[in-house]
């Protein structure tokens, strides 16, 4: 079996401001460019993305997903990107049978097409849109062990040259996103970027604990001050679970004027 897999999880900013070069989006444009210009070009990814949510796994399985504009109130030319990647049926295949071989409950959708927080990122890393990809959902028991068992199973499919991306957000507070910041909002979002960054970037504890840690995220401080709904911190559980190691490289940043961050490793 072959499944030297990278694995990023990304966040993914506010709908499609990135792509209309949003002054509060720099950081995240540019930090996307570095990471894309700095791997290994993938021949195929997988994206689990926040924004899809089923009762079980599933996966796109058309060879051409259209794309979901799943935002609201934006400019006329949101409305109208495109991002021509192929989907790929083969790859979908092998996800689900995985997955249930596993005992993970998947179905494949092959009506479903793909959302912004897989076409957003994605054209501003690979603008070609060359690379085929299947986009995987989580699933809305907003289940830490879930999400991390879901990783597991992701980072034994067989396949060359994968990359698996979970694009989610570090922060995700969307009233605390058009509020003033006060002394304690900005100490909330510091603590927990702090405590999310050690618990990747730590190479001095063991995976059993980094795990413990996942797990029992809302016990972190800022916790859920930062997310009052979890669904965009989850596409990191399953990137920790296909990786179960401490991340090759992580990157800190601003959007949206809220400290956050990305994660990548390079994993057999």
């Amino acid at each position: 079996m072959s499944n030297k897999h990278q694995i990023l999880f990304l966040s993914h900013g506010g709908g499609p401001m990135p792509l209309l070069n949003d002054e509060n989006h720099l950081e995240m444009i540019a930090c996307l460019k570095d990471i894309a210009g700095t791997i290994k070009k993938p021949s195929a990814i997988i994206v689990v993305s926040a924004h899809w949510e089923e009762p079980v796994v599933s996966i796109t399985s058309s060879s051409r997903p259209e794309l979901i504009y799943d935002y609201y109130g934006f400019p006329k030319e949101t409305y109208e990107v495109t991002y021509p990647c192929p989907g790929l049926p083969s790859l979908a295949q092998s996800i689900h049978k995985t997955l249930n071989t596993s005992g993970i409950d998947a179905i494949l959708d092959a009506k479903r097409g793909f959302d912004h927080g897989l076409f957003v990122p994605l054209k501003i890393m690979f603008p070609e849109a060359d690379i085929p990809c299947v986009q995987v959902s989580i699933t809305n028991s907003l289940s830490p062990e879930a999400h991390l068992n879901l990783g597991k199973v992701l980072h034994d499919i067989d396949a060359d040259n994968l990359l698996i991306i979970g694009s989610g957000f570090s922060f995700h507070n969307m009233k605390a996103f058009f509020s003033p910041d006060s002394v304690e909002t900005l100490a909330l979002n510091a603590a927990f970027e702090n405590w999310l960054m050690d618990t990747c970037t730590n190479h001095t504890i063991s995976e059993a604990e980094r795990e413990e840690r996942l797990l029992k995220w809302e016990t972190a401080p800022g916790a859920r001050f930062c997310h009052p709904r979890e669904e965009h911190l989850l596409p990191l559980h399953v990137c920790y679970g296909a990786a179960r190691a401490a991340c090759s490289k992580h990157y800190e940043l601003n959007i949206l004027n809220k400290k956050c961050s990305m994660y990548f490793w390079d994993r057999d």
